[in-house]
């Protein structure tokens, strides 16, 4: 019996990833995945927990949609306030050290999720800027021509498409290029694109579908809340990715009553 075309593509685009067999599992029980608070200040330069907030709760999400926590790690520019989830410091050297030994040991695919502060040469990392080139590099050098979901919380992060964009990549980001995203007071839970993610996850089932709803939710939230102009979240998907994402789907989760976006006072 002849395969019907679509189910040849997935399988000869899983060949060219060199991950079939756990694309078909539809699990991220191997995945390597980091989760980075790039900082603690808020737009106005007060204190705040949004981004901190955000990388415990997104690190839950993942452990929920079907991620390993030993192969999961979280950083945080104040990790010794957050002993009950225990981030490591949000250095890049130590990131790209992380991303290098998960990756050794978890080989079926790789996310890396950043939240922080953002301008148009890059996202704030404690006190430096990760620019868009340099993430590229390091994503090449751990994750390689494995499944790759890169998801980029930050005014400005479209700036990271094009260096990112790969036919093995998800890029999902809270911004264009040229456009400011919301949710960074000193008053905020999250930034607006982080809590979309968070209410978004338990009802979508794989990556692509995450992304298409969370750019619906921070459309809707910013007209709610008249902020202009929208920020256009931006996900990109590669050609060789983009049939074996249904394959990895979320894992279930029990029915919950329906989470209220955080709103700003």
């Amino acid at each position: 019996m002849t395969l019907g075309l679509s189910r040849l593509v997935v399988l000869l685009a899983g060949l060219w990833l060199g991950t079939a067999p756990a694309a078909q599992a539809g699990s991220f029980s191997d995945w390597a995945a980091v989760v980075v608070a790039g900082d603690w200040r808020a737009h106005n330069g007060g204190p705040t927990e949004t981004f901190d907030n955000a990388r415990r709760d997104v690190a839950q999400t993942l452990e929920r949609a079907g991620f390993q926590r030993e192969n999961l790690r979280q950083f945080s520019v104040r990790p010794e306030r957050y002993r009950d989830s225990r981030p490591e410091k949000s250095d890049l050297a130590a990131i790209f050290a992380s991303m290098s030994d998960l990756t050794a040991r978890a080989t079926g695919g790789c996310l890396v999720y950043l939240t922080s502060h953002g301008d148009p040469s890059g996202v704030l990392v404690d006190t430096r800027v990760l620019p868009p080139g340099v993430l590229a590099a390091m994503v090449d050098r751990t994750c390689g021509q494995r499944p790759t979901v890169v998801v980029i919380s930050a005014c400005f992060s479209g700036v990271f498409v094009p260096a990112l964009a790969a036919p093995n990549r998800m890029v999902l980001t809270a911004a264009r290029r040229d456009r400011s995203s919301f949710g960074c007071g000193e008053a905020d839970k999250y930034p607006y694109f982080d809590d979309c993610f968070l209410q978004s996850a338990p009802q979508a089932r794989d990556f692509a579908g995450l992304g298409r709803a969370v750019q619906a939710c921070v459309a809707e939230r910013e007209q709610k809340e008249g902020m202009k102009p929208p920020s256009e979240p931006q996900l990109w998907v590669g050609a060789a990715l983009r049939p074996l994402l249904p394959l990895y789907a979320f894992t279930p989760t029990p029915s919950a009553p329906a989470r209220t976006l955080a709103t700003s006072p």
